[in-house]
């Protein structure tokens, strides 16, 4: 476990639980835990039980993949284009313009 990044996971949970709108106590009510635990997984202060991992990743519908290293797995992206499909034709063509200049500019470092 020395190689595993606990802030960084932290900084995941937090990112993700504030875009679902939540705060520490209703995820940690979700969770059966307490907002302690929340706040320590956030700030990288202690190691996430496997359960709990699971648990929380169910609740951020993300992957446990995702929340451990930061790299997306192919049911991120499924949930991903979901969302994408769920947008405006107006929406989803300002996502898109986003995609490609994210992706020139990634060519042109």
């Amino acid at each position: 476990m020395n190689n595993i990044d606990l802030t960084a996971i932290g900084v995941r949970i937090c990112t993700l639980r504030k875009q679902k709108g939540l705060t520490q106590e209703k995820l940690a009510e979700l969770m059966n835990v307490s907002i302690q635990m929340i706040s320590n997984l956030e700030r990288g202060n202690k190691a996430i039980k496997i359960d709990n991992l699971i648990t929380i990743s169910k609740i951020l519908d993300v992957s446990t993949d995702y929340l451990l290293t930061g790299k997306c797995t192919n049911n991120d992206n499924a949930v991903l284009i979901k969302k994408f499909s769920a947008l405006s034709d107006s929406d989803r063509k300002m996502i898109e313009m986003i995609i490609d200049f994210c992706i020139s500019k990634e060519k042109n470092l």
